[in-house]
């Protein structure tokens, strides 16, 4: 497996991973996002459904690397193509990865607003689009320096 392969593979696993838990479980991403005394606020509801859109943006991502991945169809053979598909994979992940840096900033949750950068779960999530941004860009540098 090329290394290329291995990074389609975390992509889909991970945004896969990130439809599920936004459109399917949002009960539980509820419980990331907001302290316990605070998920009977009026509004927890409303916020609960709302996060189904992230898992929306995340379904077409993961799918595009596994078909990617399993299909090798011919429009991504050309380096170009695989070159713009690792970048827009590494925006992906940079974007969600970014957006954690202003909560981490002011030291995470403050009071009942934002949530936990550095523990649980969204310290995993925080640390694996660091990861994988850098992987996709890895890929795509290295596509870069071979053409």
């Amino acid at each position: 497996m090329h290394l290329s392969d291995f990074v389609l593979l975390l992509n889909a696993l991970w945004f896969g991973g990130a439809f599920i838990q936004f459109s399917i479980a949002q009960a539980n991403t509820l419980k990331i996002l907001l302290p316990r005394e605070e998920r009977s606020n009026p509004i927890a509801p409303t916020l609960a459904a709302s996060v189904a859109f992230l898992g929306g943006m995340n379904l077409p991502i993961g799918l595009l690397s596994f078909y990617l991945l399993a299909a090798r169809p011919l429009f991504f053979q050309p380096v170009q193509a695989q070159l713009v598909l690792f970048l827009f994979f590494a925006a992906c992940h940079f974007s969600q990865f970014i957006y954690n840096v202003p909560v981490l900033m002011r030291g995470g949750r403050v009071g009942v607003a934002y949530w936990p950068v550095l523990k649980g779960p969204m310290l995993r999530i925080f640390v694996i689009d660091a990861v994988l941004f850098a992987a996709n860009l890895g890929v795509a540098l290295l596509l870069v320096s071979s053409s």
